[in-house]
């Protein structure tokens, strides 16, 4: 019987962990009771020794020192701030009136604005409430169907999982041991792609079902120009400058290899600046070169835009890490909030108590994990981990199609903190020893998370939006007319769609791995074959005697080296393929690793 549970301890102690939650218990009270009960029993079969638990302080210690988790506090006060700004009504408003007139213009206004607000918030329930406030039932008094609609807000609310700044890149960041700036540049681009697939699927549905998405009526248009005209033009003249002028300050600043996210971010804030200048003196000068539509969607866009560039863009420059953009991202959202008079002592007072909240909650679950992880790795149940996966039919894809098959399942019953802590520290070795890039692999699965806010029936974006969606039907104070509640099914049976985008979105990042790797910056290879190491000519000249004394200036050359050799950074690797494999320095000669200040 002993021998049975030691062989077995670490399968029976993941098992008891699955047992606790679906239980009830908490995630963080599981996870340390897991990790003591199983520990004390470890201690009494002799397969761990008592002194083991005297190393929890200082993980604990670990998770209290991590600047890098100093960004979920700021990031999560700037999203809940900027929510009761007024900015995502004013966006929603602008953004609706320019879509308007096209058939399913709400639904392309409404996917817009989840990507500015996920990449000026960077939290779900923020984006999903405000939008299901605002938007719902204005497409309800429209005519829009339920379904599309409930499904369009909450999926372009979980945009904040993937589009930086998100609090899930973070956390997936600091498990898998990576910089959260590298997170932020690789998970750009699939967040802007996956935008561009629910804007692919509201037009297909404006094709096959119009009914589902009509125009806006051209009573409700309110943006008009004195002579009956929509104003659009100008506003399309302005665009067409600004982009050029982004274009031609990318070519002009930026290498053809240059980091594609660094150049979006940059080169759009100097074309948005183009255009704030143009409209501005419009204004000032009453130069009437400008529409109504034209002004009014310049100086509505500017202040997220302009909250973007001063989050994303230093991070991405390289003048802030990820947690100095957190701090002044959200000192912008406090500003912001006073310049529209939004903000308040109560307001404020419930913005710091949500972002304490949600910290706790984090940091709570973090040391849980801390003390499950510490006596899962005692009984080398890491070792058990990747012999199971390790051995899976297919290598890399295999695992790839096994992992995100897993982590798609659990996300039905476990949200993304949960995920991140409890299953992507076993995963993340693994996915290294097969050769994955860990910043491509902390994407991909980043987006296959993102469906657990909209599994049905326990999707919390899902929930979000049922707590703001009327419950009974309703007299719509525009329209005088009685509108019908939403139901919950109609919600369930909306995010499906949207749950299978997603999960296109992971296979395109598979069959696609440069997606990923489009976003971050190109590192320079060095080949370690052609570096050599150069004997001073001292060493011969004055005073050398013979053979002896030239042998010893080399060995003391070649031992400075090897004092100061750097391993390879990991980040090298191919996104899909691996990197090359070490050099052993036991094995070789010194020469063929690069000296200290190289990059590999």
């Amino acid at each position: 019987m002993t021998e049975l549970l030691t062989q077995n301890m670490a399968p029976m102690m993941f098992g008891a962990l699955v047992i606790f939650l679906l239980i009830g218990y908490p995630v963080a009270f599981a996870l340390a009771a897991n990790g003591i009960l199983f520990g004390l029993i470890g201690i009494e079969l002799g397969m761990l020794q008592p002194s083991l638990f005297q190393a929890l302080p200082q993980r604990i210690w670990a998770v209290m020192s991590n600047d890098t988790l100093l960004a979920v506090p700021f990031f999560t006060f700037m999203g809940l701030i900027l929510e009761r700004s007024g900015m995502a009504e004013d966006l929603l408003d602008t953004i609706g009136q320019l879509f308007g007139p096209l058939r399913g213009g709400l639904a392309f206004a409404v996917i817009f604005v989840g990507a500015l607000l996920a990449a000026t918030t960077g939290v779900v329930a923020a984006s999903v409430i405000s939008m299901g406030l605002i938007s719902l039932p204005i497409m309800l008094r429209y005519g829009y169907d339920r379904r599309f609609a409930s499904g369009v807000i909450a999926a372009s609310g979980t945009l904040a999982q993937i589009i930086p700044p998100s609090l899930v890149l973070i956390v997936m960041a600091d498990q898998l041991g990576k910089s959260v700036g590298d997170m932020y540049a690789g998970a750009f681009v699939p967040g802007l792609v996956l935008a561009g697939l629910y804007a692919v699927y509201a037009i297909g549905v404006t094709l096959l079902k119009p009914a589902w998405a009509p125009a806006l009526p051209a009573e409700a248009r309110t943006f008009r120009e004195p002579n009956g005209s929509s104003g659009i033009t100008s506003l399309a003249v302005l665009l067409v400058v600004a982009i050029l002028v982004s274009i031609a300050f990318s070519k002009y600043h930026y290498a053809p290899d240059a980091p594609l996210d660094e150049l979006l971010v940059v080169s759009t804030a100097v074309g948005v600046g183009v255009a704030f200048v143009a409209a501005v003196l419009n204004h000032a000068l009453k130069l009437g070169l400008l529409s109504k539509i034209a002004e009014r969607v310049t100086f509505v866009l500017i202040p997220p835009l302009g909250l973007i560039f001063l989050v994303l863009g230093t991070i991405f420059l390289g003048v802030a890490t990820p947690t100095e953009g957190g701090a002044m991202g959200a000192t912008g959202a406090l500003f912001m909030a006073l310049a529209r008079r939004r903000i308040s002592f109560p307001l404020l007072r419930q913005a710091m108590d949500a972002t304490a909240k949600l910290t706790s909650f984090v940091v709570f679950i973090l040391v849980g994990s801390r003390v499950f992880s510490l006596t899962f790795y005692g009984v080398d149940g890491h070792l058990w981990v990747e012999h199971l996966l390790l051995n899976l039919p297919g290598g890399q894809l295999g695992f790839l199609i096994v992992v995100n098959v897993l982590v798609f399942v659990l996300a039905f019953f476990l949200d993304f903190f949960e995920l991140a802590f409890i299953v992507i520290p076993l995963l993340g070795p693994v996915a290294e020893k097969l050769g994955i890039d860990l910043i491509w692999f902390g994407v991909l699965l980043g987006v296959n998370m993102q469906t657990s806010f909209m599994h049905p029936p326990f999707g919390f974006a899902l929930f979000y939006l049922r707590s703001v969606a009327p419950v009974k039907d309703y007299l719509d104070r525009v329209s005088g007319k009685l509108t019908a509640k939403v139901t919950t099914g109609q919600i369930y049976w909306g995010a499906v769609p949207f749950v299978l985008i997603q999960v296109l979105m992971v296979g395109l990042i598979i069959a696609v791995p440069a997606i990923v790797g489009g976003g971050m910056a190109k590192k320079a290879a060095v080949d370690t074959n052609k570096i050599e190491i150069q004997v001073p000519d001292a060493a011969v000249g004055s005073g050398a005697k013979g053979e002896n004394e030239l042998e010893n200036a080399l060995e003391r050359e070649l031992g400075k080296g090897a004092a100061t050799e750097t391993e390879p950074p990991s980040g090298a690797q191919d996104a899909a393929k691996g990197g090359a494999d070490k050099t052993d320095a036991a094995k070789g000669e010194a020469a063929t690793k690069p000296p200290s200040g190289e990059k590999n």
